[in-house]
């Protein structure tokens, strides 16, 4: 839809999962699983007995890991009606070890994918497919993590609040973002009414982490300082006014990202309070990103975030801690997004709006024109229990100067703004809520970059697209060392 243009200066039953299932394996299976697991477990031998003078130091240190990771597991991952995990190898490392050894015609490979053994759990699972490798657990809305907030305990989540005037919904932006927009929805399956979809945490996912405290947190950054490695490029807005919500449309691109310390994203900022004055930030965040180290892998996820101390130890991405609160049944807040914008091809992009619901006063998450996410509560802030003081859209990158120079993590599509369209990563649509709960124009956004010969940004305003800016660039190259 065109925008006008404002061109100025600048109590539940068991999970489902604990049902046994008595499988009954083909001779010759039996047999080969026998031999390779007896051939693994030797090997294993050697190498334990190879290190035995520092076995039982070794052994203490990892059993107390171990048990504190466990814990950490069975607070974030709640019990579920149902689960949807992508079709894995039957014990993967035994698997791999004895196709080395033994002929695919005698044990067909097309049988590893016909089931899946959760060691951990010691069980037989009957499981659907999910594209992105995510397993995915259908958590009843009230057993939600938010809800283990001690303001929140005892309360379910909200009726639907009163949209922003000016705002439109679509059937057909309905449809894309509950059955298109998510890898894991390919799958044809979904999570049942009164459930939420919550992307499973694995030990493997805690341990990429710096510390088991730290986990589903960004690292502590002081957006005024030059040297924490963290590196924008973005427009804002800021005083006098005061802003009750914030919209726009982003492109999403599959960046690279040079180290698993590093991320790169792309999001929108709602921000209130400041980093001088006793570290007591508010923000609230929501875009998408790859991350190595948070998701494991190199795709671009759907995230959100929100700290009220400037992320010094309150907050968290997604759902990792007791805060937002999802209503929405086909959304997976941590999921891979699919497809993604080419390079000289067909650009995707996503719509966010988050908003001051003017009657409880919390703030609303929706995708697109009509697909409510879940909201953030009012108590878990301080300054943004009123109105933001300062709106902000674009990218930002972890540049942990890899090999003693600047990293080259891209930011956006990895190209810088002056490549324009269908090239450059872009911001279009930018509007803002007032007071009175109308959705209107951002009016000249300021626009700024942290190193501009590394990740740039260049602004405009047509009818089409009312406010938008394109930015971003490669990192490492030879004006940015």
């Amino acid at each position: 839809m065109a925008s006008s243009c404002h061109c100025f200066p600048k109590p539940l039953p068991l999970p489902p999962s604990h049902f046994h299932f008595h499988l009954h394996l083909h001779p010759i299976i039996t047999f080969y699983s026998s031999l390779v697991f007896s051939l693994f477990l030797f090997h294993q031998l050697d190498a334990v007995n190879a290190s035995t003078p520092n076995i039982t130091t070794s052994t203490a240190n990892a059993t107390s890991e171990f048990k504190r990771i466990r814990f950490h597991l069975r607070r974030l991952n709640k019990p579920y009606l149902k689960t949807i995990k992508a079709f894995i190898y039957i014990l993967h490392k035994l698997m791999h070890f004895f196709l080395n050894l033994v002929s695919p015609f005698a044990f067909p490979p097309f049988i590893f994918t016909l089931l899946n053994i959760d060691i951990d759990m010691h069980y037989y699972e009957l499981i659907a497919q999910s594209p992105d490798g995510d397993t995915i657990d259908c958590v009843p809305s009230h057993l939600q993590p938010a809800f283990d907030h001690p303001m929140l305990k005892g309360q379910k989540p909200l009726e639907e609040p009163e949209r922003p005037k000016g705002h439109n919904t679509s059937r057909e932006s309905e449809i894309w973002y509950n059955y298109m927009f998510q890898e894991w929805r390919k799958s044809g399956e979904e999570c049942p009414q009164g459930t939420i979809p919550i992307r499973r945490t694995r030990k493997e996912d805690v341990i990429r982490a710096d510390s088991i405290a730290r986990f589903g947190r960004k690292p502590v950054v002081r957006r005024a300082s030059t040297t924490t490695g963290h590196e924008h490029a973005v427009g804002y807005a800021t005083g006098p006014h005061k802003y009750y919500g914030a919209k726009g449309s982003l492109s999403v691109w599959a960046p690279e990202v040079a180290t698993s310390a590093e991320f790169s994203l792309s999001q929108m900022w709602l921000l209130s309070g400041s980093f001088a004055s006793g570290n007591d930030l508010n923000t609230i965040e929501a875009g998408w990103q790859v991350s190595p180290q948070l998701f494991g892998d190199d795709r671009p996820r759907f995230f959100t975030y929100w700290t009220n101390d400037a992320y010094q130890s309150t907050g968290c991405y997604n759902l990792y801690c007791a805060g937002f609160v999802q209503t929405n049944n086909k959304i997976v807040i941590g999921a891979a997004i699919d497809p993604t914008s080419v390079y000289n091809g067909k650009q995707y992009d996503i719509t966010i709006l988050i908003w001051k619901d003017p009657k409880h006063g919390h703030w609303w998450l929706e995708l697109g024109s009509g697909v409510l996410v879940g909201y953030w509560p009012s108590v878990l802030f301080t300054h943004l229990a009123a109105p933001a003081t300062m709106v902000q859209f674009g990218g930002e990158v972890v540049n942990t100067r890899p090999n003693g120079g600047h990293s080259w993590t891209q930011m956006g599509s990895g190209r810088f703004p002056g490549e324009g369209p269908n090239r450059a990563a872009y911001f279009r649509n930018l509007q803002v809520v007032d007071w009175d709960n109308n959705l209107i124009p951002l009016s000249a956004p300021r626009l700024v970059a942290d190193h501009p010969n590394c990740y740039d940004i260049r602004g405009g305003c047509n009818r089409e697209w009312g406010n938008y800016f394109y930015y971003g660039g490669p990192g490492r190259n030879a004006r940015c060392r």
